[in-house]
């Protein structure tokens, strides 16, 4: 396990190591959630054009029952597992750039649980229609895990981990939501 944990530390300085203050607000409005504001009512239309209203709003209650489950699982994680974040890792501050910090525990990473979570349950919702749109939206999920390992809040273990468990849960969603219709 101490060899895996020193990889996921290497590749995290590796990675936040790439970034350059020029960038660095950039990667803070990927991270925030207010700048996807309109690609969320881009998401909605398509959902609208795709889905009669009552089925739309069936499946925007279990997209907000699938992301609270997904971030309420990481805070659990968080504080069950109670590895501290890089930017609050004292051997790691000096060696990282640090960007902006979070509280004190990081695993695993519930932005990209979260993001997880949504590309896998509209992919698998609406990806036959719009073939496009798996591609984007995995793009978008992997662009905002990305922004949390370049601002050194999250480990890149941390974040493949979210990654997974909100993949795995947009599956036990879309398979709910499919056999409930």
């Amino acid at each position: 396990m101490n060899g895996l944990i020193e990889k996921d530390q290497e590749l995290l300085l590796f990675l936040n190591g790439l970034g350059n203050s020029s960038f660095d607000p950039f990667w803070l409005m990927i991270t925030g959630k207010w700048f996807w504001i309109p690609f969320y009512i881009i998401l909605l239309y398509f959902l609208y054009k795709r889905f009669p209203v009552k089925k739309l709003i069936f499946i925007l209650i279990f997209i907000a029952i699938g992301i609270t489950i997904s971030d309420q699982l990481a805070g659990i994680f968080k504080v069950g597992v109670a590895r501290l974040r890089p930017c609050h890792n004292e051997l790691l501050m000096a060696k990282m750039r640090l960007v902006t910090c979070g509280g004190p525990y990081g695993f695993y990473s519930s932005h990209a649980s979260n993001c997880f979570f949504l590309a896998g349950f509209l992919s698998m919702l609406m990806g036959s229609r719009y073939r496009f749109l798996p591609y984007i939206l995995f793009f978008w999920a992997a662009l905002v895990s990305y922004s949390r390992i370049y601002l050194g809040v999250h480990f890149p273990l941390d974040v493949a981990f979210g990654a997974t468990v909100g993949f795995l849960l947009s599956g036990v969603f879309a398979n709910l939501v499919r056999k409930i219709r």
